[in-house]
């Protein structure tokens, strides 16, 4: 079978869209670090030191990007460094020791996933169609 060619008559229109292709826009909200750090548990044993919202949202740009923990702890140092946002990341480590707690499911394919927003209501994948935001997808966690 004969694959059909696709003749571009736009470079100019072609290229944009190729560089959009791998655009994101990530929205992290300046209050975050007041929901970032884990309420303190009257529990015997370690206490948790981020919350449920700080490991939802690296384990999202995780699953986004196909990093590794590593990488994943890395990166989101530097947009922190970047922003100026003075909170501490979770080590890769304790990534994956929560990670077995939580599932990420993402509600929309990563390839049409545009916006990732962290703010004081939770974590939030905005996905943008028609040059409008179609719809709004609750980062899906659930335990186990």
């Amino acid at each position: 079978m004969i694959k059909d060619k696709y003749k571009v008559t736009n470079w100019p229109a072609y290229n944009e869209g190729l560089k959009q292709r791998g655009s994101l826009t990530l929205w992290i909200d300046a209050g975050i670090a007041s929901h970032w750090n884990q309420e303190s548990e009257n529990k015997r044993g370690g206490q948790k030191i981020y919350s449920a919202l700080a490991i939802e949202s690296c384990l999202v740009l995780r699953k986004v990007y196909h990093l590794p923990l590593r990488q994943t702890e890395g990166f989101i140092k530097s947009i922190f460094g970047l922003m100026k946002i003075l909170v501490p990341v979770p080590c890769y480590t304790t990534l994956c020791r929560r990670s077995n707690g939580l599932t990420v499911n993402l509600a929309a394919p990563k390839s049409i996933i545009t916006d990732i927003v962290v703010d004081s209501t939770g974590l939030k994948v905005m996905v943008k169609a028609n040059g409008k935001f179609a719809n709004t997808v609750q980062a899906n966690t659930a335990p186990g």
